[in-house]
């Protein structure tokens, strides 16, 4: 990989890590539901204008929208929102990984290799010595609805892959119409109505409307834009191990912003986490060498 892509493979991952801070910033001016949906809104618009609908049913766009806007992202930022803490979550949501494993061996009839099952044993290792130490800062709450987006991650990964060889950008920005809709609802519903929505859209100073659009353009239009032209221009196998510099990012960012501590049982659960996803991601490889060599 030319160096001018690998400093574009860390800033993307630079982008999905630190993210985790904009979002805790921007959540004191802006309840969690509503902040998605504005997500959302400005990642539709105005990119659908200048994006062709990707050619894939609406169906699989509204499942993956869903999926993403109200499972993932919604559900992240009412977690991050006093029941877990930033860096925390950009390390717990990973388990998308693994969700995305059960759902090939659901639907595309894929085998649990051995070293899966071991990937996901020592990653789960993590996430209990996580769930042993919640406290103020990170809830059981906080983990387990973490732990939900993953699995919404999962089924968007599992939705995306049936729809095929597609412009991944026009697909996220399109999917956006779906994800839109039931956020403002339940913004509605659960956060005081269209009094409150209002007092915080009048309410909300520049820096939080400048977190929004990191949300809209540089998270999702730049993030998934870049990835997919990577993607275009490298074999997977190559590209694919960048995201694991994600939590390292988000855990850094949060200790450096936010000034979350970073006590000797979250690195240790951090570590268990990434191993983890490095088991599943290159033992196959390092099988063939070593029967290469031996």
């Amino acid at each position: 990989m030319p160096v001018s892509h690998l400093l574009l493979a860390l800033a993307i991952v630079a982008v999905w890590g630190t993210n985790f801070v904009v979002i805790k910033i921007s959540l004191a001016s802006f309840p969690p539901f509503l902040f998605a949906a504005l997500r959302y809104f400005f990642a539709l618009l105005p990119a659908a204008f200048f994006l062709p609908r990707p050619k894939v049913s609406w169906v699989n766009l509204c499942v993956y929208g869903l999926a993403v806007g109200v499972g993932q992202f919604g559900v992240l930022y009412y977690a991050i929102d006093g029941n877990i803490s930033p860096g925390l979550a950009s390390l717990v949501i990973q388990t998308q990984v693994f969700f995305t494993i059960g759902f090939a061996m659901l639907f595309a009839k894929e085998k649990l290799k051995l070293y899966q099952a071991v990937a996901v044993a020592i990653a789960m290792i993590g996430l209990v010595v996580i769930a042993a130490h919640t406290d103020a800062t990170t809830t059981f709450l906080g983990l387990a609805l973490v732990v939900f987006c993953g699995f919404s991650w999962g089924v968007a990964n599992t939705t995306s892959r049936r729809a095929g060889a597609i412009n991944m950008l026009s697909y996220v920005v399109w999917a956006s119409i779906f994800a839109i809709p039931p956020l403002f609802v339940m913004a509605f519903i659960f956060e005081g109505g269209w009094e409150s929505i209002s007092a915080s859209l009048v309410a909300a100073p520049l820096g939080a409307w400048l977190g929004v659009l990191w949300q809209s353009w540089g998270n999702t239009l730049f993030g998934y834009g870049a990835w997919a032209w990577l993607l275009s221009k490298h074999p997977a196998a190559v590209v694919a191990p960048a995201p694991l510099l994600v939590p390292i990012f988000g855990m850094g960012a949060s200790a450096y912003f936010l000034g979350e501590p970073l006590p000797l049982w979250k690195i240790l659960a951090a570590g268990l986490v990434i191993a983890g996803l490095i088991v599943n991601l290159f033992w196959p490889s390092l099988r063939v060498r070593l029967q290469h060599y031996f």
